[in-house]
């Protein structure tokens, strides 16, 4: 395998190394571009072209769940996304596949796992652990609504979900309280909401089950 691009992002130091680590054992050629909140992910993405893959931890600054997942997947369509969590649940794994991811690799997995991953997903293919095959339709459909929203749209819909005012919203975002209205205005057609209490629901869905807490 030729001279790849991987971009690792996870907020968390010792753990973003390790998975580093491994992934230069697996793959020396590699070179690694590393992040730690959903907004440097999406800058890196967007400044760097030749990123062929995003290794992901769910939980960074900036991002809700599976909501970073879903951002690249609209975004960046052309570059897989593998989660590298703790917490493999199975649920966790399922939802993960539904959201798009092309792998999921547990923190746990020994290098050579994680080598294997990774070059079955730049081959094209995808891995996954072992995992019950349950599907959801209501997954399927969130993650396609969601995958319509545009950068600045997820960063208004998280403030929505935390019960924000619009105001309260532009100084968080530094924008126009109009430009918050049309967004806000933009989510709910996109996400198919009448009020902006079910669009905070729809963000609760992104959060995974069996939760870890840090380090997911």
């Amino acid at each position: 395998m030729s001279d790849i691009t991987v971009l690792v992002a996870d907020d968390h130091p010792l753990l973003r190394a390790a998975v580093v680590h491994s992934l230069r054992q697996a793959l020396p050629q590699v070179h690694v571009i590393e992040v730690a909140s959903a907004a440097t992910l999406e800058s890196a993405l967007d400044q760097h072209a030749e990123i062929e893959l995003v290794l992901l931890d769910l939980t960074m600054p900036g991002a809700r769940g599976f909501s970073s997942l879903l951002h690249v997947r609209g975004a960046h369509p052309d570059i897989p996304v593998v989660i590298v969590s703790s917490n493999d649940h199975p649920r966790v794994i399922r939802r993960a596949q539904q959201f798009g991811a092309a792998g999921f690799i547990p923190k746990s997995a020994p290098a050579e796992t994680l080598g294997q991953a990774v070059a079955a997903v730049l081959d094209g293919g995808v891995w996954f652990p072992a995992m019950a095959a349950e599907r959801s339709e209501s997954d399927a459909l969130l993650a396609t609504r969601l995958a319509q929203l545009t950068p600045q749209q997820f960063r208004v819909l998280l403030c929505l979900a935390d019960g924000l005012l619009n105001k309260q919203i532009a100084y968080e975002l530094g924008l126009a309280e109009n430009t918050v209205k049309v967004h806000v205005t933009a989510i709910l057609k996109k996400l198919e909401c009448h009020s902006r209490t079910q669009a905070a629901v729809l963000v609760k869905a992104l959060e995974p089950e069996g939760d870890a807490g840090p380090g997911i």
